[in-house]
């Protein structure tokens, strides 16, 4: 009785510090609530009704969160479409979940016109999302205006599959964002699926000898036949192995034993700096801790370089600039 009565106490205060993790820079919680009411609901209505006819989909727009944010900001410049723009770069020729965004749109600019920017849309079906899939939820700060510039050769600076821990903290840091909120961030691949051409090169001439031997030899069977050498290149493999479509901390377990997908995922778990977090999601109370650290740094990572106030604009259309 005293360890359920202990466990209680650890859910309400961890369940307190999400609900108070709402402080953004220049965003704030209810923005909306006067000049569009019902703006969170119609999202969060939306973004559910998708998700329930195709629960991949709930990945697909945390990603996209994370792609927007990582360049130009979170302001929605990922949306836009056309020639040159990121949503042509290679990083993001894989984001799904725009027409969740333009349902969204769509809904609310008949609701309220000109009221509820892209960016905020996007911010809080990334974490409807998470919800929806069984995580945490948790307060958004919004107010944040939609960007008029997307290259797809500003797209170079997210971080990739192959990178080194060195290099993740590199592009963290150069946001604003800790190892910490590294290790937090990329446990979102709790959910989702990845394509074998961005992880295959593991599987046989890693190294003059073979595979990376940080791979579990038994899971390297597996990943070799959904993913055979010299062809099925867009197949797409679990980042989470037998937990895709459910937010929890199993991913972490899988590095714990060399069931990391991606190269940069694996090297979470090989590299000290990043090792120690790591574990943190492995011990006592693991699910609460992470979650509760998950919504933090999504609340941090939700406000890099925003546009507010007379900054930016408020598209009509998310997919172009008006």
């Amino acid at each position: 009785m005293e360890g359920q009565s202990l466990y209680s106490l650890v859910f309400l205060v961890l369940a307190l510090a999400i609900v108070n993790t709402v402080h953004g820079q220049g965003t704030r919680v209810g923005f909306y609530s006067s000049t569009c009411p019902r703006a969170e609901f119609i999202v969060r209505s939306t973004v559910q009704s998708h998700v329930r006819s195709d629960p991949t989909l709930a990945a697909g727009l945390l990603r996209m969160h994370f792609h927007d944010c990582f360049v130009q900001g979170c302001d929605a410049s990922v949306l836009i479409a056309g020639d040159g723009t990121e949503r042509t770069a290679f990083a993001n020729l894989g984001l799904r979940g725009f027409e969740v965004i333009d349902n969204a749109k769509t809904q609310l600019e008949a609701a309220c016109p000109g009221v509820v920017s892209c960016a905020d849309i996007l911010a809080l079906a990334a974490r409807d999302s998470v919800s929806l899939s069984g995580g945490p939820n948790w307060q958004v700060p919004t107010g944040r205006r939609d960007g008029r510039i997307s290259q797809a050769s500003d797209v170079s600076n997210l971080p990739a599959p192959f990178d080194s821990v060195d290099v993740q903290k590199q592009k963290f840091a150069a946001k604003g964002l800790n190892t910490q909120d590294l290790v937090t961030l990329v446990g979102g691949h709790s959910i989702g699926t990845t394509a074998c051409q961005f992880f295959s090169n593991r599987l046989y001439n890693f190294t003059a000898n073979g595979p990376d031997s940080s791979i579990n030899p038994l899971f390297l069977s597996q990943l070799r036949a959904l993913c055979p050498q010299n062809s099925g290149g867009s197949n797409r493999v679990a980042l989470d192995t037998g937990s895709q479509t459910r937010f929890d901390t199993s991913y972490f377990a899988n590095l714990r034993i060399g069931r990391g997908i991606l190269q940069s995922d694996q090297a979470l778990w090989n590299d000290p700096s990043t090792k120690s977090f790591v574990q943190r999601y492995l011990g006592g109370f693991k699910g609460l801790l992470f979650n509760v650290e998950f919504a933090k740094s999504m609340v941090k990572m939700s406000n890099i370089e925003l546009k507010t106030g007379t900054d930016g604009e408020i598209r009509k259309i998310c997919s172009a600039i008006n």
